[in-house]
């Protein structure tokens, strides 16, 4: 099954053509031009067709002339431009199925004439159709025009059995859609990621912490597998430009409008990286950072080091901050033991942070004021060193990077200093991927 992406934004596109932001303006001087979303099946199955589709095909050096079935998701204008349905009717007389909602056929109808050669196609969630040599089976979508019901989505299946999912528009998944799904292993899914890091808009689409958890949801179900090939799209302004770094440790990617998508023919990534060390200085965004790079599953352990908050008012609302930013389906365990954790572990693991884990060392040695102690300082480091390198499972770390800055004053917070400086060196040798993370941006080291 060959797909056409003819469009992988949102209803402006990406850049906006009004827009002067840094995204519309970085992605406008890179000559990465995202119209509105839609792919081409096979010649012969449209998915969406906004007004700017036909032209985009034309781009794309793809003829529409093939076309015997348009497949619209709803009845929002970016996605069903009955304009393409009078182009086709000066130019062809053959018969055109238009598939979808019966707001979005009603949209087009005065655009056909009372003989033109169209069958209108109204359907609903759960429905399975023929469409040709395809299979079609309608899905719930979290979205809405006029009333619940009047957007879907779509299952597409060729005749030698690779399926596609068609998510957009729609925000974090109906259950009914999950359990639809279930057991699917789609071949290829493509999933709107419309808001980016943008938070505050309505709950029907997905943005850069919903969507992770999308993904994590339709793994859960069966859905996503490891062959998966997960394209995001209906992009808008409000991502980033390093939206391809973003998306990667979950497993999905950006491809430009006019991408040859064959489904099925997906080769396997590397295996990712099992041992990740992420630095950074003082409200940097190295916890942020982190915490995204496990976004996309539901079984993380987080291993909370620092101490308890005690009467510091300050710190306990730190703690009470970063317990609000985790997934709800993360477990959160605060201890220091965390070899201990490291050699039970069982799924992934977020340790926040070493630095703190050090200052526990040290406090439970008492070698803040005893030479003699800092032995067993080593001996716990050597320890976690070994956890770390045998873990089996993804784990992530998290240090502070103190040696940029103005040289302690005491001598307990130089040797601070150097002894968190030797450990995120070896443990950093010991990973596969490090990152430093700048002014919130993230900075591969490895």
């Amino acid at each position: 099954m060959e797909v056409v992406l003819l469009g992988t934004g949102a209803a402006d596109g990406w850049p906006n053509p009004f827009c002067g932001c840094a995204s519309c303006l970085t992605l406008l001087r890179r000559g990465e031009i995202r119209a509105q979303t839609a792919a081409l099946v096979d010649d012969v199955l449209l998915l969406d067709c906004g007004p700017e589709v036909p032209r985009a095909a034309a781009h794309a050096g793809r003829s529409l002339a093939r076309v015997r079935h348009l497949l619209l998701t709803h009845a929002h204008p970016d996605h069903t431009g009955p304009l393409a349905l009078l182009m086709r009717s000066w130019v062809s007389a053959e018969l055109l199925e238009v598939i979808g909602p019966p707001e979005a056929l009603d949209l087009c109808r005065d655009w056909v004439g009372p003989d033109g050669p169209v069958r209108w196609v109204p359907v609903a969630p759960g429905a399975s159709l023929r469409v040709g040599e395809h299979r079609v089976r309608v899905l719930p979508a979290a979205h809405r025009v006029i009333r619940d019901g009047d957007a879907v989505l779509y299952e597409v299946e060729a005749v030698d059995g690779r399926k596609l999912l068609w998510a957009t528009d729609t925000g974090p998944l109906p259950e009914a859609t999950l359990d639809a799904v279930r057991g699917a292993r789609y071949d290829a899914v493509f999933l709107e990621e419309t808001f980016g890091d943008l938070a505050e808009h309505a709950p029907d689409h997905l943005d850069l912490r919903t969507f992770p958890r999308a993904l994590a949801a339709l793994r859960e179900a069966g859905a996503v597998v490891d062959g998966t090939e997960v394209i995001a799209v209906h992009l808008s302004h409000h991502n980033p430009v390093d939206l391809p770094d973003r998306l990667r440790p979950w497993g999905a990617r950006v491809v430009d409008d006019g991408t040859v998508v064959t489904v099925g023919d997906r080769v396997p990534d590397g295996a990712p990286a099992r041992r990740t060390l992420v630095l950074g200085g003082a409200r940097a965004g190295k916890s942020t950072h982190a915490e995204r790079l496990l976004a996309d599953r539901d079984d993380v352990l987080f291993v909370a080091t620092g101490g308890p908050a005690g009467d510091d008012a300050e710190w306990a609302s730190r703690i009470a901050a970063h317990r609000a930013s985790r997934p709800a389906p993360w477990r959160t365990v605060e201890t220091d033991d965390v070899v201990g954790v490291l050699r039970a572990a069982t799924g992934p693991v977020l340790v926040d942070c070493l630095g703190t884990w050090l200052t526990r060392r040290i406090d439970a040695a008492g070698a803040w004021m005893d030479e003699t102690a800092w032995g067993a300082v080593h001996a716990d480091v050597d320890a976690l060193l070994a956890a770390w390198r045998a873990a089996r499972v993804p784990v992530v770390a998290v240090s502070n990077e103190v040696g940029s800055g103005v040289v302690p004053p005491t001598a307990s917070g130089r040797r601070f200093r150097d002894e968190l400086g030797r450990l995120n060196a070896a443990v950093a040798a010991a990973s596969e991927s490090v990152v430093l993370v700048v002014a919130g941006r993230s900075v591969p080291l490895r």
